[in-house]
C-alpha cells in the first residue's frame, strides 16, 4: 500500500470543483490512498510538500493553475527527494501540462500515477527553480497584468487581449546574453528561457525544448522597425526568433531585467539559469512530447 499513498497539494480555489471529488473518489476506490490537502496562503504548498515527505508520501500531486504547478515542483526539487510529482491542471493557461500532453480533465490526469515516472530537469535562476519557463519583454508584462476577472471569461485568449490592448506600451529591453559558446547582445521584445515550450496563455517560444536534456531553451525576439507587425507574428510563431539550446545563459541588462518565472515576478540587473538535469520524477503520458525518451 506504501507505493500507492499520495498527497495532493490543491490550490484553495478549487477547494470546492466536484470533478475533481468525483476523481480523487475513483482513485481511492482502485485502492489509492489519495489524502488532500488545501492552500489558503503564499508558502503552504512548500508547507505541505515537506509534511507530505515526513509524513513518507511516494507521490504527490500539485493541483491548481501553473504557479501552484511550479511551487511545488520547486519544493520537491530544493529536497531532493525520490518522491514523484502527478500534475493536476487546474489553471487558466496550464501551459506546461498542456505543452507535456497531461490530460486536462480530472480523472484522467490523476489516472497518470498509475504511469512510471519519468526523471525530468528544471530549470534554476540564483535560489529559484522553475517548472516551465522564465520570460521576459514584453509577454512578460502581458502575464503580469492580466486581471483574474478577464481570464475567467475568456480563458487562455485573455492574454491575447491584454497583450493586443497595450500596443502603446510596447518597449524593447536592451540586453546582453552569454552561455557556452553563444553570445546574443541586441534589443529584445521578448525572450523566453524555457524547460518547456510555451508561456502566457499558450505562446510557443521554445517549440522544440524538451525537459530530460539537460538543456535549457533559448528564444530571443529582437525588437524590429515595426513593433505591432512583430507581435503579430510572435502570436502566429513565424520565425523571427533567435534561438540557442545551453546549460545556462548568464543575461544582463543596465535598464534592469523583469522576468517572469511561471508566474512569479523576478528583478534584477543580471541573472544566470541553468538547467538541473533530472532533478524531478514526474508522471506524463507515454508518448509525452517533452520527453526524448518518450514512454
Amino acid at each position: 500500500m506504501q507505493g500507492r499513498k499520495a498527497m495532493m497539494i490543491l490550490h484553495g480555489k478549487q477547494a470546492m470543483n466536484e470533478a475533481l471529488r468525483s476523481a480523487v473518489l475513483a482513485m481511492r476506490e482502485t485502492g489509492w490512498v489519495l489524502d488532500v490537502r488545501v492552500t489558503w496562503e503564499a508558502g503552504d504548498a512548500q508547507r505541505l510538500v515537506a509534511e507530505a515527505l515526513a509524513a513518507g508520501y511516494s507521490h504527490i500531486v500539485a493541483g491548481g493553475g501553473d504557479g501552484t504547478l511550479r511551487d511545488v515542483a520547486e519544493a520537491m526539487g530544493l529536497a531532493a527527494t525520490d518522491a514523484s510529482l502527478a500534475l493536476m491542471p487546474l489553471g487558466t493557461a496550464n501551459d506546461f501540462a498542456k505543452a507535456a500532453g497531461v490530460p486536462l480533465e480530472p480523472a484522467e490526469a490523476l489516472a497518470l500515477l498509475n504511469n512510471p515516472a519519468q526523471p525530468i530537469d528544471l530549470g534554476q535562476v540564483g535560489d529559484q527553480l522553475f517548472l516551465n519557463m522564465a520570460t521576459g519583454g514584453f509577454g512578460s508584462q502581458v502575464t503580469a497584468n492580466t486581471s483574474e476577472d478577464l481570464k475567467k471569461v475568456l480563458g487562455a485568449a485573455a492574454y491575447l487581449f491584454t497583450g493586443l490592448s497595450r500596443f502603446s506600451e510596447l518597449q524593447a529591453a536592451s540586453v546582453e546574453l552569454q552561455g557556452p559558446d553563444f553570445h546574443w547582445q541586441g534589443d529584445v521584445l521578448a525572450l523566453g528561457i524555457g524547460n518547456g515550450r510555451q508561456a502566457g496563455g499558450g505562446q510557443v517560444l521554445c517549440p522544440d525544448a524538451l525537459a530530460d536534456d539537460g538543456l535549457l531553451d533559448i528564444a530571443i525576439l529582437p525588437a524590429p522597425q515595426e513593433v505591432v507587425g512583430a507581435l503579430r507574428d510572435l502570436v502566429a510563431g513565424d520565425g523571427l526568433f533567435v534561438r540557442a539550446r545551453l546549460p545556462w545563459v548568464e543575461i544582463k541588462s543596465s535598464q534592469g531585467l523583469d522576468i517572469n518565472l511561471d508566474g512569479e515576478p523576478l528583478q534584477a540587473d543580471s541573472l544566470r539559469f541553468e538547467a538541473r538535469p533530472a532533478a524531478l520524477r514526474l508522471h506524463l503520458p507515454a508518448g509525452s512530447p517533452l520527453l526524448s525518451r518518450p514512454g
